[in-house]
């Protein structure tokens, strides 16, 4: 679905990410893992074409999608989920909704919002409440909702756990479980390692924007403590 061949990317000047190669298999969850300021974001952001490339490419589906605009992006399947959520707080649940399907045809939306209901039954009882008034939990829901708008094959999120309370990472990860069946791809960065690995297919490691670590969730489990120095994490073994 997504590879990623030699690719680097930052903000002007600024190198983020350095000769970072990956290839995400159609239908898997890939956990992008690695401490704070890997580059792991920008990583993504780059897939979304919302930063710099300096070099290497990405390619969709073996469509190189480089140089294509972060809208046509959108419109061939890519949809990111934010770290923070960046919600219109002051949209209800379903204006943020109407949002997320801006590039496709509103005859399409009464569908795909059922869809999105379907997944997270909370967001039709809060459909009519603004969003900033909503719990942590509920706003990611909104979040990863609002991505399902422009109906992905590729759905990157970013820091799903962030702030939130465990039932609430419970019913997001369960989501993204049910749409990996459904066919979805999913790239994750997860600060919860062992939640990251109990989810993921293939796992990859970044740090200091060199990718240092790639495998199986299996493999990366079963590493132990040696996966956990990948991490940054010393000599405390990776939970799970």
């Amino acid at each position: 679905m997504l590879t990623l061949d030699r690719l680097s990317c930052g903000y002007g000047s600024v190198q983020a990410a350095h000769d970072v190669s990956l290839h995400v298999t159609k239908g898997s969850i890939f956990a992008l893992l690695g401490p704070n300021g890997a580059g792991k974001t920008s990583t993504i952001m780059a897939v979304m074409g919302h930063i710099d490339i300096q070099g290497g490419s990405i390619l969709l589906e073996g469509a190189d999608i480089t140089k294509r605009r972060a809208i046509d992006r959108v419109r061939l399947g890519v949809a990111l989920v934010p770290e923070g959520r960046q919600l219109f707080s002051d949209l209800t649940v379903d204006e943020n909704l109407t949002v997320g399907g801006y590039a496709f045809p509103a005859s399409s939306d009464a569908a795909k919002r059922e869809r999105v209901f379907s997944y997270f039954p909370r967001l039709y009882e809060r459909r009519n409440q603004m969003s900033g008034s909503l719990s942590g939990g509920e706003q990611q829901m909104l979040a990863i909702g609002r991505a399902l708008m422009a109906e992905p094959r590729l759905l990157l999120v970013d820091e799903l756990s962030l702030g939130l309370m465990p039932k609430m990472v419970d019913l997001c990860l369960d989501a993204l479980l049910a749409l990996k069946r459904e066919g979805l791809t999913i790239v994750l960065i997860e600060q919860n390692t062992a939640r990251a690995l109990d989810v993921a297919d293939q796992v990859c490691v970044l740090s200091s924007g060199l990718q240092v670590y790639q495998g199986t969730a299996a493999e990366a489990k079963a590493a132990g403590s040696m996966f956990a120095k990948f991490l940054g994490m010393g000599d405390e073994v990776a939970p799970g």
